[in-house]
């Protein structure tokens, strides 16, 4: 896996989510209506932007980093990080387990 596969907008299709895995979507996707969906974008840089629902179903965005460790990928924005073992990834979609 290469940093470029990574790069771009990536949001959280949490109907597909399942036994702990979480499936992310390009922003591409064609999403069914949802109260708020957990997102980043991934900048070549190694900048980062995560995007979650706020207390009012508004989106609410910080900045962070970036990086891909062979297949663990880590986040890292201004309320802590996250890492995630990276099980497919293609242009399309990713599916992550956290750590």
């Amino acid at each position: 896996m290469t940093k470029d596969e990574f790069v771009g907008t990536w949001i959280n299709s949490h109907e597909e989510d399942r036994d702990g895995v979480q499936v992310f979507r390009s922003e591409e996707y064609e999403f069914p209506p949802s109260r708020g969906r957990m997102s980043f974008t991934l900048r070549a840089d190694g900048s980062a932007i995560t995007g979650q629902p706020g207390p009012d179903d508004r989106g609410v965005t910080g900045d962070g980093s970036w990086r891909i460790d062979g297949t663990v990928l880590t986040i890292r924005s201004p309320g802590g990080s996250a890492t995630y073992g990276v099980l497919a990834a293609d242009s399309s979609h990713l599916e992550l387990r956290p750590h």
